[in-house]
């Protein structure tokens, strides 16, 4: 949990977070204090000038054609006048109250009237209020200039919005470098899969060691190369194997058809050749249609009919059909064939039993025993045949049910046959969810065992 990637996600997003907002926190400190001194430096300054200014308008002008002047000039929006009569009492003038950002006692207020100049900036750096004593027509005010609320806010959105800016910008570069570390697998991944779509399937990505969805990823991407790459060869070989297959019996009917034209055979010869010419063909014509199943039961969209049918009779079926094959080799038979019912597709099992009683009878020499057994458990019906023949090595078993794979090859001379029987029987048995495999018999020979589930 703690090493996938959702995990790194949000601990990218938060320390963003967090290291944004801490580095902010600091920056902005740093901010007030530097920068923001400057800037209530700046003010005070300017506001002791324009103090000095507006105290000499309020004394030329008087209180109320000073207000109305200060209304209309540049001064209204930079700063607030309070003015206090001489009891020290806040005097309202046009209905509205000065802002109360600074909070001045009623001994600053008569320090001013008893004719002190009152300085904030002597009291906090950031308190920007000048204080000063008026008289007019001989009553005694005090004039305190303070540096207005918008002015203020101003500075307050300025910092805010510098704030805000710094928090984005290390937020942003987290981010990029997080997100640089986590697209960084993915890049290498689309690489390696436009390799694969030029042929390329000898790749292995390097983050396949990461314990996250990317290492996980990586790994089944290095696994798909890797099956790709048997595929690859797998499919060279079968190319190879089906021209090698198919050349064979050409070469021949091209050799002893040309041999058929000389004039000088005799007809006993001649009848020979013919016979070899017709073996080559049938051969030949095998090799198609097994080629042709194959293509359709790979494709998916051969057809599949179940049905409940009787599984004994069609395995006696077959044993009859062979007939001629075994009783010239005079081959003794043992059926343990009780009465079962199976919902398989007939047409397909009929391939499965042809296909192993037909390679039994081939390998069984003349005088063997050859035994078809059915036995019936809950969930499943096993179809066992046994024979006396030559057997294939145990470390054979499972290559035996590849395409064009021979065991024996010394045997393969005189047995022909194409290599695809079995490949043919994986297929129709894979697709009845059943398996197929093949053992030893302790007497000699081979037991193929089939295993199909019983769905009565």
């Amino acid at each position: 949990m703690i090493k996938s990637l959702y995990f790194r996600v949000v601990l990218t997003y938060m320390a963003a977070v967090i290291v944004g907002l801490v580095t902010t926190y600091f920056l902005a400190l740093y901010l007030l204090d530097s920068v923001g001194d400057r800037y209530a430096n700046n003010l005070q300054k300017k506001l002791i000038e324009d103090g000095n200014r507006i105290q000499e308008i309020y004394r030329d002008k008087g209180v109320e054609q000073a207000d109305a002047f200060m209304q209309e000039s540049s001064y209204a929006k930079q700063y607030e006048i309070r003015l206090y009569d001489q009891n020290g009492k806040l005097m309202i003038r046009d209905g509205k109250e000065p802002a109360d950002l600074y909070i001045l006692s009623d001994q600053i207020v008569r320090s001013v009237l008893r004719g002190e100049v009152y300085k904030g900036i002597d009291v906090s750096p950031t308190e920007l209020i000048i204080g000063f004593p008026y008289e007019y027509s001989g009553n005694h005010y005090a004039l305190f200039v303070q540096v207005s609320e918008s002015t203020v806010e101003s500075f307050a959105q300025i910092l805010l919005i510098t704030a805000l800016l710094i928090n984005l910008l290390v937020g942003c570069i987290i981010i990029i470098v997080g997100a640089r570390y986590l697209v960084k697998p993915l890049r290498g991944m689309k690489a390696a899969a436009e390799r694969m779509a030029k042929g390329e399937f000898d790749i292995e990505l390097k983050w396949g060691k990461r314990k996250d969805e990317l290492g996980q990823l990586a790994q089944s991407f290095n696994y798909m190369a890797t099956q790709m790459k048997q595929l690859e060869s797998m499919r060279q070989d079968f190319v190879s194997n089906v021209s090698h297959e198919i050349q064979s019996p050409l070469t021949s009917i091209s050799g002893f058809s040309k041999a058929l034209q000389e004039s000088d055979l005799s007809e006993e010869e001649r009848i020979r050749y013919l016979s070899i010419i017709q073996n080559e063909s049938e051969r030949l014509s095998r090799l198609s249609d097994n080629l042709l199943k194959l293509a359709s039961l790979d494709s998916k969209r051969h057809p599949f009919e179940p049905r409940i049918y009787d599984l004994d009779e069609q395995l006696r079926k077959a044993v009859v059909a062979y007939e001629p094959q075994w009783s010239t080799k005079s081959l003794e038979w043992r059926l343990n064939l009780p009465k079962t019912k199976i919902v398989a597709d007939e047409d397909q099992l009929n391939q499965v039993w042809n296909n192993l009683i037909g390679n039994s009878i081939k390998f069984t020499p003349a005088g063997g025993l050859i035994t078809v057994s059915i036995v019936k458990h809950t969930d499943l019906i096993e179809v066992i045949v046994t024979d006396s023949g030559i057997g294939i090595p145990a470390e054979e078993h499972a290559k035996v049910f590849e395409r064009f794979y021979k065991s024996d090859q010394s045997h393969n001379k005189k047995h022909s046959g194409s290599g695809l029987g079995l490949a043919i029987v994986k297929k129709i048995v894979m697709r009845h969810r059943g398996t197929v495999q093949l053992k030893n018999n302790p007497n000699g020979g081979t037991i193929a065992i089939v295993m199909l589930p019983n769905r009565l």
